[in-house]
């Protein structure tokens, strides 16, 4: 399989908060490349966002605007290619609002949700979380909330996926965005 796994931290509620994004480039199963920043939002800081993921104010004081990390990843945001997250609606919707936030116009790409794989997969899992699928995998995920670690952890269960069930099944819980 080739795709583009994604994850965004945000810092507020607010879907157009990002503070991080994670991108991992999987080309015929292999992880290729990675791409991790820190966002500057344009938007305040909840605590409880940022409790969960231990990004401050202080560490996007200088960190670029999303329309300055936009300009290094749209390449990747196009008809036909295959975007995945785990959790996959709050992902696409943090890009969506944000994009629209800053008035750019919004890509169409291809989208796969492996909460929504993981749970026709593996039925008997007591949930779906990133963590709970990935321990039931042996994915070694480093830190959680981490969007770069999440991101791979995500391309990891996606390839395991394809790997042990094939690509069919995956294929009909494809979404065009």
């Amino acid at each position: 399989m080739n795709f583009i796994a994604m994850d965004f931290e945000t810092a507020s509620a607010k879907r157009y908060s990002a503070v991080s994004l994670g991108l991992a480039v999987v080309r015929d199963n292999k992880l290729v490349d990675e791409f991790y920043t820190l966002i500057k939002p344009d938007s305040f800081f909840d605590k409880r966002n940022t409790r969960i993921h231990g990004i401050t104010e202080a560490d996007v004081r200088n960190a670029p605007i999303f329309p300055e990390v936009w300009e290094q990843i749209q390449q990747f945001y196009t008809p036909n290619q295959l975007v995945i997250a785990h959790n996959a609606p709050f992902d696409n919707g943090v890009l969506r609002e944000t994009l629209t936030h800053y008035d750019i116009d919004l890509p169409h790409y291809l989208s796969l949700d492996t909460v929504r794989t993981s749970r026709k997969l593996y039925p008997e899992l007591p949930n779906h979380k990133l963590n709970t699928v990935a321990a039931a995998l042996g994915i070694d995920l480093k830190h959680h909330h981490n969007a770069l670690n999440d991101t791979v952890a995500a391309a990891e269960i996606l390839v395991r996926q394809a790997t042990d069930f094939g690509v069919e099944p995956l294929k009909q819980l494809v979404k065009v965005i």
